[in-house]
């Protein structure tokens, strides 16, 4: 939101600097962005005189100028159309920085003859967007003035930034009033005056049933005979100083009125209205040439403003160019209304529009300052266009304003921190705008441009916000004893300790949307309409995320894409399965996708595989206190992986604790990635909690005796699983066998049909004494025992 100090002060009385001001709105929590003065980059040019002007001898488009500043002549090459004898014009000499130039003048020649200095656009002082000529000025323009004087220039322009929620300093007059509250000045009484009709209005306005939540109230008035040229300067100068463009008098108008009241305006050419106007929902199709020169086609249910000709634009967000005012306008309707803000938001995200009025409607506007901004206006329209006006027409009615809060005075200092007198606090609840009654719980009348305020922390935050943010003291919080036990949940001790262990294993975390793209969603078994965004940021982001896994692969595409060929992504939280508290679950998932390591002189680097996906999960299991010793892996997946190449990690046949595998070439193609792609999702909260609760853990035991490794190779059907035959040889003596691994598979010559070879090593470790070989061959024995009778297997002769 941008000012300029002459606008502020035309609402507050006071005498304060730049400084001063920037200081109090930083202070009552209205953050200064930026603080610009033109009269610091424009301070050399002055206003000069063209004494005379003649044909550039050697270019026909170029004129040799004489140019007066009273104090000394100077020779001027200029290839404006508009150079000439007699004018007064703004002139900067050598040594002068041209702003819009980026440029420091200097002595030149052109075409052979010397200038010394240039006579200025409008652009290149950065007043304007006109560059098709030089600045002329007034005749009685006083030659040798500086320019920053003569066009009172020296207006500081203040940008602040302006939070959601306060909607009310979107006008200068708003801002005025909260430094008028924090005691810098005295609020101007706000003089709105009564214009009385010279005619009726021969156009009406309605609002159809269905529009009617949408647009609460439209007000209207006629006007004719007026003359729409050029706004005065002093208005051209204050828009341009904010960043508008001056287009017309009447435009200019509702540009002024919106800055100066957050109250957006519109107005018609009223002869190029078809009948009258009427309020209602867009149909699906219908289309119209917006002023911004794009043209819109509706999407159904947008709020319409249409004549018998069709649509004429969006209320409160956009215009129609088919009865846009120009300057052959002697007649104009005038247009105020109150439209719903989330019908605002909505439209304008839907067709990416983003005006100054979408910018307040949204946010919400003065509900009962209708009638006064059009009396504002109207009174401005006949001082700057001339003409008469109209009676007032209108739709709808003006929805009633009776909020009231109540409040406790000694809230301040607990919820605020701030022990502030019950004076004093009314005092500024006064000085707002507030209104007062009782003694305590009060009830506090809020005014109707506050549309923000609901509560009693809201009316707390005003009081602490104008008495002044610096002004709370800073106090230490209590310290914390940590040895009472961790403040964390379990939930929160096993996304951390996930984290620690995936990132260790050479994963990086990731942050991605907790949204997605419906249509992918479907291949992730996101089936529940009740999970569809109402309003999403993006129409790409429209349904909450029933995995990671796709945000993760797109995002490790986008890495492959710009080269990296060893990508390995993962992210810890929530999927949603439904819109039930329960349907919400917290994932530790990742993404490993590309080659296994860089390229090396040892050799060619493997590509991913399922094997890989297994290991992260298992190791962020094992970081959580998952039992990995008794999981059982089960070849059954979610679709959206590769039948054969993915599995789930079970605690008992139905508790699932993690998937993983490779993704399915249907799902990458949908994704638009590549492959090799394998991925893992553990979910954290199906992991049971450790049946012992304590603390403390059992002492370490490290035999210090010859530990034993046999190998061993067996013969088993072709469908048995691997993990069965080590699950059954681990069983066999659990108080020596320490871990088994699978070191070999093997089929072929020497094998019989439909079976195949198992070679695992099995790590023995003695308890008391050494180990005999009588020993071993014992436990070796038990080994092959409880392989056959757990698989049917064989030993290798």
């Amino acid at each position: 939101m941008k000012f300029t100090l002459d606008w502020l002060k035309d609402y507050l009385d006071t005498d304060a600097s730049i400084d001063e001001i920037v200081a109090k709105l930083n202070a009552i929590g209205l953050e200064v962005d930026t603080v610009e003065n033109p009269a610091e980059a424009l301070a050399p040019f002055t206003v000069a005189e063209v004494v005379d002007a003649v044909k550039h001898p050697d270019a026909d488009k170029l004129k040799v100028c004489t140019v007066s500043n009273g104090s000394e002549t100077l020779q001027i090459v200029c290839g404006a159309p508009n150079a000439r004898k007699g004018i007064k014009v703004v002139l900067g000499r050598p040594g002068d920085y041209v702003p819009g130039l980026d440029v420091t003048l200097k002595e030149a020649k052109i075409r052979g003859v010397a200038s010394s200095g240039m006579m200025c656009s409008a652009k290149e002082l950065e007043l304007g967007d006109d560059h098709d000529g030089i600045i002329e000025l007034p005749e009685d323009a006083p030659v040798g003035m500086s320019f920053v004087e003569y066009r009172k220039l020296d207006n500081p322009v203040v940008d602040i930034e302006i939070t959601p929620n306060r909607q009310d300093c979107l006008g200068i007059y708003g801002i005025a009033r909260d430094l008028a509250a924090a005691g810098l000045g005295t609020l101007k009484p706000l003089q709105v005056p009564q214009v009385a009709e010279s005619f009726k209005s021969s156009v009406s306005v309605a609002i159809k049933d269905e529009a009617d939540s949408d647009c609460s109230y439209f007000m209207g008035r006629a006007f004719r005979g007026v003359k729409n040229g050029p706004s005065p300067q002093w208005l051209q100068d204050r828009l341009t100083a904010i960043g508008l463009r001056p287009i017309s008098a009447l435009v200019d108008m509702t540009n002024y009125i919106t800055f100066s009241f957050g109250r957006p305006l519109h107005v018609y050419d009223a002869k190029k209205l078809s009948g009258n106007i009427v309020v209602r929902l867009a149909k699906e199709g219908e289309s119209f040439d917006a002023l911004n020169d794009k043209a819109y086609t509706a999407k159904g249910g947008e709020i319409a403003i249409t004549d018998d000709s069709g649509l004429i634009g969006f209320g409160g967000i956009v215009g129609g160019e088919s009865t846009g005012c120009d300057e052959t306008t002697t007649d104009v309707i005038l247009e105020a209304a109150l439209f719903d803000p989330v019908k605002i938001a909505t439209t304008g995200r839907q067709h990416q529009l983003i005006t100054d009025a979408r910018y307040r409607f949204e946010r919400g506007v003065d509900t009962q300052f209708v009638a006064d901004g059009i009396e504002l206006a109207t009174q401005m329209i006949l001082d700057l266009c001339g003409g008469e006006a109209s009676d007032v027409f209108s739709a709808g009615t003006v929805p009633s304003w009776d909020k009231t809060v109540s409040f406790r005075s000694e809230r301040v200092k607990t919820l605020g921190g701030l022990d502030l007198p019950t004076e004093e606090s009314l005092a500024i609840l006064a000085r707002l705008g507030f209104a007062v009654e009782g003694e305590g719980p009060y009830t506090v009348t809020v005014p109707s441009w506050r549309v923000d305020v609901e509560g009693e922390a809201d009316i707390v935050e005003e009081v602490l916000r104008i008495h002044g943010l610096d002004n709370i003291p800073s106090v230490q919080l209590p310290r914390t004893d940590h040895k009472a036990g961790s403040t964390l949940s379990t939930l929160q001790k096993r996304a951390r300790a996930a984290k620690r262990a995936l990132a260790s294993s050479g994963l990086n975390e990731a942050m991605t949307w907790s949204f997605m793209n419906r249509d992918l969603a479907r291949y992730f078994g996101g089936e529940d309409d009740a999970l569809t965004v109402d309003n999403p940021i993006s129409s790409e982001l429209d349904f909450m995320r029933p995995s990671i896994l796709p945000n993760l692969a797109e995002a490790a595409q986008r890495n492959r894409d710009r080269g990296a060929s060893v990508v390995g992504l993962f992210e810890v939280g929530p999927v949603y399965q439904n819109d039930t508290e329960k349907g919400q679950l917290l994932v530790a998932a990742g993404i490993r996708a590309g080659q296994k390591s860089d390229r090396s002189w040892q050799g060619a680097s493997d590509p991913v595989s399922v094997f890989d996906a297994k290991a992260d999960a298992l190791t962020a299991l094992a970081a959580i206190g998952a039992p990995v010793e008794n999981l059982q892996v089960f070849s059954e997946a979610p679709d959206y992986y590769h039948p054969g190449r993915s599995g789930t990690l079970r605690l008992g046949p139905k508790n699932i604790l993690a998937s993983f595998g490779e993704l399915h070439p249907r799902v990458m193609k949908a994704l638009d990635v590549e492959g090799p792609i394998v991925g893992f999702e553990v979910f954290l909260d199906r992991v049971p909690a450790a049946k012992n609760k304590s603390a403390a853990k059992g002492a370490v035991h490290i035999s210090n005796l010859q530990a034993v490794q046999r190998d061993f190779a067996f013969l088993v059907d072709q469908d048995v699983a691997a993990q069965d035959l080590v699950r059954a040889i681990r069983g066999a003596d659990k108080k020596h066998i320490q871990f088994v691994n699978v070191f070999d598979v093997y089929q072929g010559k020497g094998v019989p049909d439909n079976q195949k070879s198992l070679a695992v090593s099995v790590y023995l470790e003695p308890d008391q004494e050494t180990f005999s070989e009588s020993d071993i061959e014992a436990i070796s024995m038990k080994v092959c025992a409880a392989a056959e009778k757990s698989v049917g297997a064989q030993l290798r002769s």
